[in-house]
Protein backbone atom coordinates (compact mmCIF):
# COMPACT_ATOMS: atom_id res chain seq x y z
CA UNK A 1 0.00 0.00 0.00
CA UNK A 2 3.38 2.21 0.46
CA UNK A 3 4.38 3.70 -2.72
CA UNK A 4 7.64 5.57 -1.72
CA UNK A 5 8.61 6.03 -5.76
CA UNK A 6 5.54 7.90 -6.45
CA UNK A 7 6.98 10.58 -4.15
CA UNK A 8 9.26 12.88 -4.40
CA UNK A 9 11.75 15.80 -2.20
CA UNK A 10 12.97 18.77 -3.83
CA UNK A 11 16.42 19.92 -3.46
CA UNK A 12 16.43 23.65 -3.75
CA UNK A 13 20.24 25.91 -3.25
CA UNK A 14 20.16 29.32 -2.90
CA UNK A 15 22.75 31.69 -4.53
CA UNK A 16 22.68 35.21 -5.37
CA UNK A 17 23.65 36.68 -9.05
CA UNK A 18 26.50 38.55 -7.40
CA UNK A 19 29.38 36.32 -7.82
CA UNK A 20 29.05 36.01 -11.74
CA UNK A 21 27.24 33.09 -13.93
CA UNK A 22 30.29 31.17 -13.50
CA UNK A 23 30.18 30.68 -10.15
CA UNK A 24 26.21 29.85 -10.58
CA UNK A 25 26.85 27.18 -13.15
CA UNK A 26 29.46 26.02 -10.60
CA UNK A 27 27.03 26.13 -7.74
CA UNK A 28 24.12 24.11 -9.75
CA UNK A 29 26.60 21.49 -10.60
CA UNK A 30 27.63 21.10 -7.02
CA UNK A 31 23.90 21.23 -6.35
CA UNK A 32 23.16 18.41 -8.73
CA UNK A 33 26.10 16.24 -7.76
CA UNK A 34 24.58 16.22 -3.75
CA UNK A 35 20.87 15.63 -4.83
CA UNK A 36 22.38 12.40 -7.02
CA UNK A 37 24.30 10.89 -3.90
CA UNK A 38 20.99 11.73 -1.73
CA UNK A 39 18.59 10.37 -4.20
CA UNK A 40 20.67 6.84 -4.63
CA UNK A 41 21.34 6.91 -0.70
CA UNK A 42 20.26 3.34 0.64
CA UNK A 43 18.64 5.06 3.79
CA UNK A 44 16.86 7.31 1.77
CA UNK A 45 14.03 5.88 0.21
CA UNK A 46 12.60 8.62 -1.44
CA UNK A 47 13.43 10.45 -4.69
CA UNK A 48 15.44 13.40 -4.24
CA UNK A 49 14.89 15.73 -6.91
CA UNK A 50 17.48 18.60 -7.95
CA UNK A 51 15.57 21.92 -8.65
CA UNK A 52 17.03 25.02 -10.50
CA UNK A 53 19.16 27.19 -7.87
CA UNK A 54 17.23 30.15 -6.82
CA UNK A 55 18.80 33.38 -6.76
CA UNK A 56 15.60 35.88 -6.44
CA UNK A 57 12.31 36.28 -4.73
CA UNK A 58 10.31 35.30 -8.02
CA UNK A 59 12.13 32.29 -8.31
CA UNK A 60 11.75 31.05 -4.91
CA UNK A 61 7.91 31.87 -4.71
CA UNK A 62 7.45 30.07 -7.88
CA UNK A 63 9.11 26.69 -6.50
CA UNK A 64 7.12 26.81 -3.60
CA UNK A 65 3.85 27.75 -5.36
CA UNK A 66 4.43 24.63 -7.41
CA UNK A 67 5.63 22.59 -4.45
CA UNK A 68 2.36 23.23 -2.95
CA UNK A 69 0.40 21.87 -5.97
CA UNK A 70 2.62 18.97 -6.37
CA UNK A 71 0.95 15.91 -5.44
CA UNK A 72 4.26 13.72 -5.73
CA UNK A 73 6.23 16.71 -3.61
CA UNK A 74 5.70 15.65 0.03
CA UNK A 75 9.01 18.17 1.23
CA UNK A 76 11.79 20.30 0.63
CA UNK A 77 15.46 20.44 1.26
CA UNK A 78 17.32 23.52 1.34
CA UNK A 79 21.01 24.72 1.48
CA UNK A 80 22.67 27.65 0.64
CA UNK A 81 25.82 26.88 -1.38
CA UNK A 82 26.93 30.76 -1.21
CA UNK A 83 25.27 33.78 0.38
CA UNK A 84 21.55 34.58 -0.85
CA UNK A 85 20.02 37.07 0.87
CA UNK A 86 17.32 36.22 2.93
CA UNK A 87 14.75 39.03 2.28
CA UNK A 88 14.40 37.09 -0.73
CA UNK A 89 13.25 33.86 1.23
CA UNK A 90 10.11 35.56 2.50
CA UNK A 91 7.28 35.13 0.41
CA UNK A 92 8.45 31.85 -0.45
CA UNK A 93 8.66 30.28 3.52
CA UNK A 94 5.60 32.61 4.15
CA UNK A 95 3.68 30.42 1.74
CA UNK A 96 5.44 26.88 2.36
CA UNK A 97 2.89 24.17 3.00
CA UNK A 98 4.98 21.75 2.85
CA UNK A 99 8.09 20.37 5.46
CA UNK A 100 11.15 21.86 5.44
CA UNK A 101 14.67 20.17 5.87
CA UNK A 102 17.53 22.97 6.24
CA UNK A 103 20.64 20.47 5.33
CA UNK A 104 23.92 22.53 6.72
CA UNK A 105 26.32 21.20 4.65
CA UNK A 106 29.03 22.40 2.28
CA UNK A 107 30.45 20.86 -0.95
CA UNK A 108 33.75 20.42 -0.20
CA UNK A 109 34.32 17.96 3.13
CA UNK A 110 38.03 19.42 3.76
CA UNK A 111 39.71 23.14 3.09
CA UNK A 112 42.51 22.90 0.42
CA UNK A 113 44.64 24.95 3.16
CA UNK A 114 47.29 26.13 0.08
CA UNK A 115 45.08 26.87 -2.19
CA UNK A 116 42.51 28.99 -0.08
CA UNK A 117 41.52 32.52 -2.16
CA UNK A 118 39.04 34.75 -1.71
CA UNK A 119 37.47 33.30 -5.28
CA UNK A 120 37.28 29.71 -3.00
CA UNK A 121 35.72 31.70 0.08
CA UNK A 122 33.25 33.64 -2.18
CA UNK A 123 31.93 29.91 -3.75
CA UNK A 124 32.03 28.01 -0.43
CA UNK A 125 30.06 30.12 2.19
CA UNK A 126 27.40 27.70 3.60
CA UNK A 127 28.59 28.40 6.50
CA UNK A 128 27.70 32.10 5.99
CA UNK A 129 24.77 31.51 3.85
CA UNK A 130 22.98 28.96 6.01
CA UNK A 131 22.63 31.11 8.84
CA UNK A 132 20.76 33.61 6.74
CA UNK A 133 18.53 31.47 6.10
CA UNK A 134 17.67 30.40 9.31
CA UNK A 135 17.43 33.22 10.52
CA UNK A 136 14.91 33.93 8.29
CA UNK A 137 13.10 30.45 8.90
CA UNK A 138 13.69 31.82 12.49
CA UNK A 139 12.01 35.21 11.87
CA UNK A 140 8.82 33.28 10.34
CA UNK A 141 8.43 31.21 12.75
CA UNK A 142 8.56 28.31 10.73
CA UNK A 143 9.06 24.71 11.53
CA UNK A 144 11.88 22.72 9.90
CA UNK A 145 14.31 19.71 10.68
CA UNK A 146 17.80 21.44 10.84
CA UNK A 147 20.62 18.82 9.64
CA UNK A 148 24.49 19.73 10.13
CA UNK A 149 27.19 17.93 8.64
CA UNK A 150 28.89 16.58 5.08
CA UNK A 151 26.08 15.41 2.42
CA UNK A 152 28.41 12.11 1.51
CA UNK A 153 28.22 10.77 5.92
CA UNK A 154 26.44 7.60 6.03
CA UNK A 155 25.02 9.03 9.12
CA UNK A 156 23.83 12.52 7.64
CA UNK A 157 22.13 10.31 4.82
CA UNK A 158 20.46 8.19 7.28
CA UNK A 159 18.80 11.12 9.47
CA UNK A 160 17.44 12.84 6.21
CA UNK A 161 16.17 9.79 5.38
CA UNK A 162 14.46 9.11 8.57
CA UNK A 163 13.26 12.43 8.14
CA UNK A 164 11.75 11.56 4.82
CA UNK A 165 9.61 9.24 5.90
CA UNK A 166 8.33 11.09 8.22
CA UNK A 167 7.21 13.49 5.51
CA UNK A 168 5.54 10.49 3.60
CA UNK A 169 3.68 9.65 6.44
CA UNK A 170 2.32 13.62 6.54
CA UNK A 171 1.81 13.46 3.54
CA UNK A 172 -0.22 10.50 3.94
CA UNK A 173 -2.53 11.98 6.61
CA UNK A 174 -3.73 14.69 4.52
CA UNK A 175 -5.07 11.98 1.75
CA UNK A 176 -5.86 9.07 4.43
CA UNK A 177 -9.38 8.28 5.01
CA UNK A 178 -10.96 5.77 7.79
CA UNK A 179 -13.61 3.45 7.57
CA UNK A 180 -15.16 3.41 11.24
CA UNK A 181 -17.95 0.44 11.15
CA UNK A 182 -20.51 1.20 14.22
CA UNK A 183 -19.88 3.39 16.77
CA UNK A 184 -17.40 4.03 19.88
CA UNK A 185 -17.56 1.07 22.49
CA UNK A 186 -20.43 2.37 24.94
CA UNK A 187 -19.16 4.61 27.84
CA UNK A 188 -15.63 4.64 26.75
CA UNK A 189 -13.87 7.76 26.96
CA UNK A 190 -10.40 8.15 25.47
CA UNK A 191 -10.99 6.61 21.86
CA UNK A 192 -14.06 9.10 21.29
CA UNK A 193 -12.56 12.53 20.19
CA UNK A 194 -12.83 15.31 17.97
CA UNK A 195 -13.07 14.09 13.92
CA UNK A 196 -13.56 17.51 12.76
CA UNK A 197 -10.45 18.79 15.24
CA UNK A 198 -8.35 15.24 13.65
CA UNK A 199 -9.18 16.35 10.05
CA UNK A 200 -8.14 19.90 10.19
CA UNK A 201 -4.99 19.44 12.45
CA UNK A 202 -3.45 16.31 10.95
CA UNK A 203 -5.41 16.11 7.86
CA UNK A 204 -7.51 12.39 7.56
CA UNK A 205 -10.82 12.00 7.56
CA UNK A 206 -13.25 9.66 9.60
CA UNK A 207 -16.13 8.12 7.60
CA UNK A 208 -18.77 6.05 9.70
CA UNK A 209 -20.78 3.18 8.18
CA UNK A 210 -23.83 0.99 9.80
CA UNK A 211 -21.62 -2.70 9.95
CA UNK A 212 -24.69 -4.34 7.64
CA UNK A 213 -23.12 -1.72 4.86
CA UNK A 214 -19.82 -4.07 5.32
CA UNK A 215 -21.95 -7.81 5.56
CA UNK A 216 -23.81 -6.51 2.94
CA UNK A 217 -20.10 -6.77 0.45
CA UNK A 218 -19.47 -9.75 2.54
CA UNK A 219 -22.40 -11.36 0.91
CA UNK A 220 -21.23 -10.78 -2.88
CA UNK A 221 -18.08 -12.76 -1.99
CA UNK A 222 -18.57 -15.91 -4.12
CA UNK A 223 -16.63 -19.20 -3.47
CA UNK A 224 -13.85 -18.83 -5.81
CA UNK A 225 -12.25 -15.84 -3.72
CA UNK A 226 -13.14 -17.93 -0.49
CA UNK A 227 -11.04 -20.88 -2.41
CA UNK A 228 -8.23 -18.81 -2.82
CA UNK A 229 -7.72 -17.32 0.71
CA UNK A 230 -8.44 -20.78 2.29
CA UNK A 231 -5.57 -21.96 0.27
CA UNK A 232 -3.73 -18.54 1.16
CA UNK A 233 -4.21 -19.58 5.25
CA UNK A 234 -3.01 -23.02 4.26
CA UNK A 235 0.48 -22.46 2.95
CA UNK A 236 1.36 -19.29 4.79
CA UNK A 237 0.60 -20.54 8.45
CA UNK A 238 0.39 -23.21 10.39
CA UNK A 239 -3.27 -24.37 10.50
CA UNK A 240 -4.53 -26.50 13.79
CA UNK A 241 -6.55 -29.95 12.11
CA UNK A 242 -9.69 -28.76 12.55
CA UNK A 243 -9.50 -25.60 10.68
CA UNK A 244 -8.36 -27.67 7.98
CA UNK A 245 -10.21 -29.37 4.85
CA UNK A 246 -12.65 -32.29 6.49
CA UNK A 247 -11.81 -30.59 9.96
CA UNK A 248 -14.71 -30.11 12.19
CA UNK A 249 -14.40 -26.02 12.15
CA UNK A 250 -13.53 -25.71 8.47
CA UNK A 251 -16.85 -23.80 7.72
CA UNK A 252 -15.45 -21.27 10.24
CA UNK A 253 -12.33 -20.53 8.69
CA UNK A 254 -14.40 -20.23 5.13
CA UNK A 255 -16.30 -17.64 7.19
CA UNK A 256 -13.40 -15.63 8.44
CA UNK A 257 -12.24 -15.63 4.45
CA UNK A 258 -15.34 -14.73 3.41
CA UNK A 259 -14.69 -11.50 5.97
CA UNK A 260 -11.19 -10.96 4.54
CA UNK A 261 -12.54 -10.28 0.92
CA UNK A 262 -15.16 -8.53 1.49
CA UNK A 263 -13.51 -6.11 4.31
CA UNK A 264 -10.87 -6.18 2.29
CA UNK A 265 -13.00 -4.73 -1.27
CA UNK A 266 -14.98 -2.61 0.50
CA UNK A 267 -11.83 -0.88 1.80
CA UNK A 268 -10.48 -0.80 -1.16
CA UNK A 269 -13.00 0.38 -3.71
CA UNK A 270 -13.73 3.29 -1.05
CA UNK A 271 -10.22 4.12 -0.98
CA UNK A 272 -9.48 3.67 2.54
CA UNK A 273 -6.30 3.30 4.46
CA UNK A 274 -7.33 2.68 7.80
CA UNK A 275 -10.34 1.17 9.48
CA UNK A 276 -12.28 0.31 13.11
CA UNK A 277 -14.63 -2.23 14.37
CA UNK A 278 -16.39 -2.67 17.64
CA UNK A 279 -17.63 -6.01 19.22
CA UNK A 280 -20.70 -4.22 20.51
CA UNK A 281 -21.91 -3.92 16.83
CA UNK A 282 -21.50 -7.07 14.66
CA UNK A 283 -24.60 -6.77 12.46
CA UNK A 284 -24.97 -9.92 10.90
CA UNK A 285 -21.49 -10.52 10.90
CA UNK A 286 -20.81 -14.16 11.34
CA UNK A 287 -18.21 -13.46 13.78
CA UNK A 288 -15.72 -10.94 15.47
CA UNK A 289 -12.75 -10.15 12.21
CA UNK A 290 -9.85 -11.65 13.34
CA UNK A 291 -7.48 -13.01 10.72
CA UNK A 292 -8.93 -10.40 8.43
CA UNK A 293 -8.07 -7.57 10.89
CA UNK A 294 -4.52 -9.17 10.78
CA UNK A 295 -4.04 -9.85 7.57
CA UNK A 296 -4.96 -6.51 6.59
CA UNK A 297 -2.76 -4.66 8.85
CA UNK A 298 0.04 -7.10 7.25
CA UNK A 299 -0.63 -5.74 4.28
CA UNK A 300 -0.31 -1.63 5.46
CA UNK A 301 -4.34 -0.87 6.97
CA UNK A 302 -4.37 0.94 10.05
CA UNK A 303 -6.79 -0.44 12.45
CA UNK A 304 -8.55 0.17 16.26
CA UNK A 305 -10.55 -1.96 18.23
CA UNK A 306 -13.94 -0.64 19.94
CA UNK A 307 -13.81 2.50 17.03
CA UNK A 308 -10.80 3.78 17.89
CA UNK A 309 -10.07 6.24 14.98
CA UNK A 310 -7.30 7.86 16.27
CA UNK A 311 -5.13 4.25 17.05
CA UNK A 312 -6.22 3.19 13.52
CA UNK A 313 -5.24 6.41 11.69
CA UNK A 314 -1.76 5.85 13.98
CA UNK A 315 -1.14 2.49 12.84
CA UNK A 316 -1.62 3.13 8.92
CA UNK A 317 0.42 6.45 9.66
CA UNK A 318 3.53 4.73 11.53
CA UNK A 319 3.29 1.74 8.79
CA UNK A 320 4.24 4.53 6.32
CA UNK A 321 7.09 5.19 8.02
CA UNK A 322 8.47 2.43 8.28
CA UNK A 323 7.72 0.69 4.93
CA UNK A 324 10.67 -1.50 3.83
CA UNK A 325 12.32 -1.71 6.57
CA UNK A 326 13.03 -4.76 8.78
CA UNK A 327 10.55 -5.01 11.91
CA UNK A 328 6.99 -4.61 12.18
CA UNK A 329 4.26 -2.20 13.15
CA UNK A 330 0.91 -3.15 14.97
CA UNK A 331 -2.26 -2.31 16.84
CA UNK A 332 -1.60 -2.88 20.45
CA UNK A 333 -2.61 -2.64 24.03
CA UNK A 334 -0.86 -2.83 27.33
CA UNK A 335 -3.09 -5.99 28.58
CA UNK A 336 -1.52 -7.09 32.23
CA UNK A 337 1.63 -6.99 33.89
CA UNK A 338 4.40 -8.92 35.42
CA UNK A 339 5.22 -7.12 38.66
CA UNK A 340 8.61 -8.90 39.76
CA UNK A 341 10.65 -7.27 41.02
CA UNK A 342 14.10 -8.32 38.94
CA UNK A 343 12.09 -8.88 35.94
CA UNK A 344 8.70 -6.59 35.38
CA UNK A 345 7.07 -6.48 32.18
CA UNK A 346 4.70 -5.96 30.24
CA UNK A 347 2.28 -8.41 28.28
CA UNK A 348 0.76 -6.66 25.38
CA UNK A 349 -1.78 -8.59 23.12
CA UNK A 350 -5.51 -7.65 22.39
CA UNK A 351 -8.25 -10.23 21.94
CA UNK A 352 -7.76 -10.85 18.32
CA UNK A 353 -6.30 -8.24 16.13
CA UNK A 354 -2.27 -8.44 16.25
CA UNK A 355 -0.56 -7.57 12.80
CA UNK A 356 1.90 -10.49 12.07
CA UNK A 357 4.23 -7.98 10.35
CA UNK A 358 5.63 -8.39 14.02
CA UNK A 359 5.59 -12.23 14.09
CA UNK A 360 8.80 -14.10 14.66
CA UNK A 361 8.24 -16.99 13.17
CA UNK A 362 5.60 -18.45 11.09
CA UNK A 363 1.98 -18.14 12.59
CA UNK A 364 -0.25 -20.81 13.52
CA UNK A 365 -3.84 -19.74 12.55
CA UNK A 366 -6.00 -21.62 15.28
CA UNK A 367 -9.76 -20.75 16.74
CA UNK A 368 -10.94 -20.15 20.26
CA UNK A 369 -13.81 -19.21 21.90
CA UNK A 370 -14.36 -15.63 22.65
CA UNK A 371 -15.94 -14.48 25.70
CA UNK A 372 -17.73 -10.66 24.35
CA UNK A 373 -19.90 -10.13 20.93
CA UNK A 374 -22.11 -12.92 21.24
CA UNK A 375 -20.62 -14.49 17.74
CA UNK A 376 -19.34 -17.78 16.67
CA UNK A 377 -15.45 -18.31 17.84
CA UNK A 378 -13.63 -16.41 15.62
CA UNK A 379 -10.25 -17.56 13.79
CA UNK A 380 -7.18 -15.32 14.96
CA UNK A 381 -3.63 -16.03 14.39
CA UNK A 382 -1.08 -17.19 17.24
CA UNK A 383 2.24 -15.59 17.35
CA UNK A 384 4.50 -14.24 19.49
CA UNK A 385 6.99 -11.07 19.07
CA UNK A 386 10.37 -11.37 18.92
CA UNK A 387 13.08 -9.58 20.97
CA UNK A 388 14.80 -6.01 20.34
CA UNK A 389 14.17 -2.64 20.53
CA UNK A 390 10.50 -1.30 20.00
CA UNK A 391 8.53 1.51 20.95
CA UNK A 392 4.81 1.87 22.10
CA UNK A 393 2.85 5.32 20.94
CA UNK A 394 -0.69 6.29 21.53
CA UNK A 395 -2.38 8.96 20.47
CA UNK A 396 -5.32 11.10 22.56
CA UNK A 397 -7.51 14.28 22.50
CA UNK A 398 -6.59 16.71 25.29
CA UNK A 399 -9.89 19.05 24.16
CA UNK A 400 -8.39 21.71 22.19
CA UNK A 401 -5.44 19.54 21.09
CA UNK A 402 -3.97 16.01 20.88
CA UNK A 403 -0.75 14.90 22.06
CA UNK A 404 1.16 11.65 21.01
CA UNK A 405 2.50 9.69 24.18
CA UNK A 406 5.52 7.34 23.18
CA UNK A 407 7.52 4.88 25.51
CA UNK A 408 10.75 3.27 24.38
CA UNK A 409 10.49 -0.59 25.26
CA UNK A 410 12.70 -3.56 24.70
CA UNK A 411 10.89 -6.40 23.66
CA UNK A 412 11.72 -9.89 25.60
CA UNK A 413 11.03 -13.85 25.77
CA UNK A 414 8.13 -14.76 28.07
CA UNK A 415 10.01 -16.18 30.99
CA UNK A 416 7.80 -19.80 30.36
CA UNK A 417 5.57 -21.16 27.20
CA UNK A 418 2.30 -19.20 26.62
CA UNK A 419 0.54 -22.31 25.27
CA UNK A 420 -2.68 -21.22 27.17
CA UNK A 421 -2.74 -18.01 25.55
CA UNK A 422 -4.50 -17.92 22.38
CA UNK A 423 -3.83 -14.85 21.05
CA UNK A 424 -0.47 -12.83 19.33
CA UNK A 425 1.48 -10.75 22.02
CA UNK A 426 5.13 -9.14 22.68
CA UNK A 427 6.22 -9.13 25.92
CA UNK A 428 8.25 -6.06 27.03
CA UNK A 429 10.30 -4.35 29.60
CA UNK A 430 9.31 -0.23 29.66
CA UNK A 431 11.90 2.07 29.34
CA UNK A 432 13.59 3.43 32.18
CA UNK A 433 11.18 0.98 34.78
CA UNK A 434 7.72 -0.59 34.38
CA UNK A 435 6.48 1.61 37.27
CA UNK A 436 8.59 4.59 35.88
CA UNK A 437 7.24 4.38 32.13
CA UNK A 438 3.36 3.40 33.83
CA UNK A 439 3.41 6.62 36.40
CA UNK A 440 4.31 9.25 33.67
CA UNK A 441 1.78 7.90 31.46
CA UNK A 442 -0.79 7.82 33.27
CA UNK A 443 0.31 11.29 33.94
CA UNK A 444 -0.24 12.28 30.73
CA UNK A 445 -2.77 10.89 29.98
CA UNK A 446 -1.80 8.20 27.22
CA UNK A 447 -4.69 5.82 25.65
CA UNK A 448 -4.82 2.11 26.48
CA UNK A 449 -4.77 1.68 22.45
CA UNK A 450 -1.31 1.94 20.86
CA UNK A 451 0.67 1.30 17.92
CA UNK A 452 3.66 -1.08 18.26
CA UNK A 453 6.71 -0.66 15.87
CA UNK A 454 9.98 -2.43 15.85
CA UNK A 455 10.59 -1.01 12.63
CA UNK A 456 10.49 2.85 12.89
CA UNK A 457 12.63 4.83 14.81
CA UNK A 458 11.82 7.36 17.85
CA UNK A 459 13.47 10.02 15.57
CA UNK A 460 10.98 9.57 12.79
CA UNK A 461 8.37 10.02 15.23
CA UNK A 462 9.70 13.29 16.39
CA UNK A 463 9.97 14.89 12.87
CA UNK A 464 6.43 13.78 11.95
CA UNK A 465 4.89 15.31 15.22
CA UNK A 466 7.06 18.84 14.50
CA UNK A 467 5.62 18.33 11.13
CA UNK A 468 1.67 18.17 12.06
CA UNK A 469 2.72 20.72 14.85
CA UNK A 470 1.22 17.81 17.83
CA UNK A 471 2.88 17.49 21.03
CA UNK A 472 4.87 14.13 21.23
CA UNK A 473 6.44 13.30 25.29
CA UNK A 474 8.46 10.43 24.82
CA UNK A 475 9.35 8.17 28.12
CA UNK A 476 12.74 6.50 27.35
CA UNK A 477 15.83 5.86 29.64
CA UNK A 478 16.62 9.32 30.93
CA UNK A 479 13.28 9.75 32.36
CA UNK A 480 12.23 10.65 35.82
CA UNK A 481 8.26 10.96 36.88
CA UNK A 482 9.05 14.83 38.30
CA UNK A 483 10.52 16.27 35.36
CA UNK A 484 8.59 14.29 33.07
CA UNK A 485 5.43 16.02 35.22
CA UNK A 486 7.19 19.04 35.27
CA UNK A 487 7.56 19.05 31.28
CA UNK A 488 3.81 18.54 30.73
CA UNK A 489 3.37 21.78 32.36
CA UNK A 490 6.00 23.45 30.59
CA UNK A 491 4.16 21.90 27.27
CA UNK A 492 1.08 22.46 28.15
CA UNK A 493 1.86 26.68 28.63
CA UNK A 494 4.03 26.52 25.26
CA UNK A 495 1.06 24.66 23.41
CA UNK A 496 -1.65 27.12 24.67
CA UNK A 497 0.44 30.34 23.24
CA UNK A 498 1.51 28.79 20.62
CA UNK A 499 -2.41 28.06 19.30
CA UNK A 500 -3.57 31.79 20.35
CA UNK A 501 -0.44 32.60 18.43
Amino acid sequence: MTDFQQLEIWFVTGSQHLYGEAVLAIVEQHSRKIAESLDGSETIPIHVVVKPVLTDSEGISAIVQEANASTSCVGLITWMHTFSPAKMWIAGLAALQKPLLHLHTQFNRELPWPEIDMDFMNLNQSAHGDREFAYMATRLRLPRKTVVGHWEDPAIQSTIGRWTRAAASRHEARHLKIARFGDNMRNVGVTEGDKVEAQLRIGFSVNTFGVNVLTDRIEEVGEAEVDILVDAYRVEYDLVPELGVGGDRHQSLREAARIEAGLRGFLSEGGFGAFTDTFEDLGRLAQLPGIAVQRLMADGYGFGAEGDWKTAALVRLIKVMGAGLPGGTSFMEDYTYHLTPENACVLGAHMLEVCPSIASGRPSCEIHPLAIGGRPDPVRLVFTAPPGPAFVVGLLDLGPRFRLVANLVEVVEPEQPLSNLPVARAVWQPRPSLAVAAETWLTAGGPHHTCFTQAVSIETLEDFADMIGVELVVIDQDTTAKAFKRELQWNQAYHHLAGAL
